[in-house]
């Protein structure tokens, strides 16, 4: 090792990571009219190039999206929001298309928008001038073009390295206004966490407990079946009253808010758990499965209630950015016939058995549990391979 080695020893890699703050804000009349404008300025102009695009497919078979400025002329109204949201629907219709002529078995073709299907939002990227920058948060609230000084509750600050990336401003269908505000900032890659066997966390789906995991346990499950049935009562109430009246209408916001409160439940429990998990092991495995075939074939709607899709997801990154591996197994390993003690494979095990007995060496299993154990042992083997 030279001098100039040791005093200088290699650095990790830096990279990029995103981080996304997402706000609630109170604006005033005069801005929730400029929102409104804009959410409806943008689906006009999705729905103009789709259209002409088209249309100049069918006519020269060749693909060609107009630029927003094209449509200002006959439609004067758009110079009245923020130009930067109009540019961004452009970029999303071409990388819509490219999605879609890259995998067309992944992405479907681009579809035209109506104002009650389509989901009311626009996104503004930060410019940077000489009199700073177009879009930055306060103590209080956050500055936006045309939008002006907006009120938030910031609950959490940006750290000193983040530079702000866009804004994504959302309407919920209660009315509540959302304004995700996406950071950049260069970070060093970790180190990667070999796993071992006894740092390692095997998890297996529960269709009641969420998930089972090879230690034996399973999480505290939100009070999301009190929620729903309340969602039931509710949903009863209004199908006994007169469509269009008042009372019909104050019974579905109340709809809404029981909807957005379900939603709200299921997003704190899997971010909580799956940073909890994150946390406390140096890897875990779980099945690669497919959770609407599941649902299909087990013929059970509750599969996807609790979002352990959403809950993978957020397992895969967390752990990724401690620099530890998340192993996935082969979702047709069976995981659920096979014995943890001797490696026998039973012909079938009904999902609805708790316990089955090994014909081959006599131990009792749960059934979970086991096949908790399995997937714990199965992926360490595929992460060694």
């Amino acid at each position: 090792m030279t001098a100039e080695t040791a005093k200088n020893p290699a650095q990790p890699e830096e990279t990029t990571q995103y981080t996304v703050l997402k706000l609630r804000f109170y604006p005033s009349p005069e801005q929730a009219a400029l929102i409104e404008k804009t959410f409806g300025c943008c689906r006009y102009l999705w729905n103009k190039m789709l259209s002409d695009v088209q249309e100049f497919y069918a006519a020269t078979d060749l693909q060609y999206i107009p630029t927003p400025a094209r449509y200002k002329k006959e439609a004067p109204f758009l110079k009245e929001v923020d130009s930067q949201a109009l540019c961004t629907v452009h970029q999303n219709l071409r990388r819509a298309f490219l999605d879609f002529f890259r995998a067309p078995g992944a992405f479907g073709a681009p579809q035209f928008k109506t104002k009650k299907a389509c989901r009311d939002s626009f996104t503004v990227y930060c410019r940077e001038y000489r009199t700073g920058p177009s879009i930055y948060l306060t103590a209080d609230g956050f500055q936006m073009p045309k939008l002006g000084f907006l009120r938030a509750k910031v609950h959490r600050r940006p750290l000193p390295r983040w530079a702000l990336v866009s804004v994504t401003v959302r309407k919920t269908r209660s009315g509540k206004y959302f304004a995700a505000i996406a950071f950049k900032c260069p970070v060093r890659q970790p180190e990667p966490v070999v796993p071992t066997a006894e740092r390692t966390l095997g998890l297996n789906y529960s269709l009641n407990r969420f998930y089972v995991d090879s230690e034996g346990n399973s999480p505290d499950l939100p009070g999301v079946a009190r929620s729903k049935e309340k969602l039931s009562r509710i949903q009863r109430k209004l199908s006994r009253m007169q469509y269009g009246s008042g009372n019909y209408e104050k019974q579905l916001q109340k709809l809404r808010l029981q909807h957005e409160r379900i939603a709200n439940q299921r997003r704190d429990f899997i971010h909580k758990e799956s940073r909890r998990i994150a946390n406390a092991w140096d890897a875990v495995c779980v099945r690669d499965a497919d959770l609407a075939e599941l649902a299909r074939r087990l013929k059970q709607p509750n599969v996807l209630d609790l979002g352990f899709g959403m809950f993978r997801e957020c397992l895969r990154y967390k752990l990724e950015r401690q620099g530890k591996p998340l192993i996935l197994v082969d979702r047709y390993y069976p995981s659920t016939r096979t014995c943890s003690a001797c490696g026998h494979v039973e012909a079938a095990v009904s999902y609805k058995r708790r316990t089955w007995t090994c014909p081959a060496c006599g131990t009792v299993h749960q059934r979970e549990i086991n096949a908790a154990k399995n997937i714990k042992a199965e992926g360490l083997a595929r992460f060694r391979a």
